[in-house]
């Protein structure tokens, strides 16, 4: 038996795949376009004949891409950002007028406690007085109860006094008649028994 030969179909040209395609209606594939396009095996995005379709096809992603960012994705990140920014914003000022209202509270009851002190020591300062001054007159009324008191005794004593006094003197113009009338045997008058008495006192 005869040995079938493996060699490849003989490569037609152009123009005879061009009649054959003709003939039968489709292209052999052992056409000249078709071998060189077979023997160069490169990958068709780095053909230069496809260059144009592929940077247009770019540009078309690009102002996608680019329409996309600018319409919907910057203004979403830009109102995040601004809400972020304006809720900080608001911390912020919140925390000053509570500082500030802190402030406030702290002033006024500062000047609350300096208030109840004046008012404590002007209270502790007329309580003062006042107790002083029922003192003085306390003391006053006994001081005049007193004086009145020594009074009377000094009255009474001087009463005491006149009286003995008076008792001092009968006794020594008797005392003194008695003993001229044992002298002398004759009893002198009161005239000069008083006489002698003030002579000899």
């Amino acid at each position: 038996m005869a040995a079938h030969s493996s060699a490849p179909p003989p490569v037609l040209s152009v123009e005879d795949a061009a009649s054959v395609a003709a003939q039968t209606g489709h292209v052999p594939e052992n056409t000249a376009h078709a071998a060189a396009e077979h023997q160069t095996g490169g990958l068709p995005q780095f053909e230069a004949q496809h260059w144009f379709g592929q940077i247009v096809y770019l540009l078309i992603l690009f102002f996608v891409l680019y329409l996309l960012v600018a319409k919907i994705f910057a203004p979403r990140m830009r109102k995040v950002m601004d809400e972020r920014a304006d809720t900080i914003s608001a911390a912020v000022a919140t925390a000053r007028q509570v500082q500030a209202e802190a402030a406030a509270q702290a002033a006024e009851a500062q000047a609350e406690v300096a208030k109840a002190r004046a008012d404590a020591r002007a209270t502790a300062a007329a309580a003062k007085a006042r107790v002083t001054e029922e003192a003085n007159a306390r003391q006053a009324a006994e001081e005049a109860v007193v004086n009145a008191r020594i009074a009377e005794a000094e009255t009474a004593i001087g009463k005491t006094r006149d009286a003995a006094m008076a008792n001092v003197s009968a006794i020594a113009s008797d005392a003194a008649a008695a003993m001229v009338e044992r002298l002398t045997g004759k009893a002198p008058t009161a005239a000069e028994t008083a006489a002698a008495v003030k002579g000899a006192a």
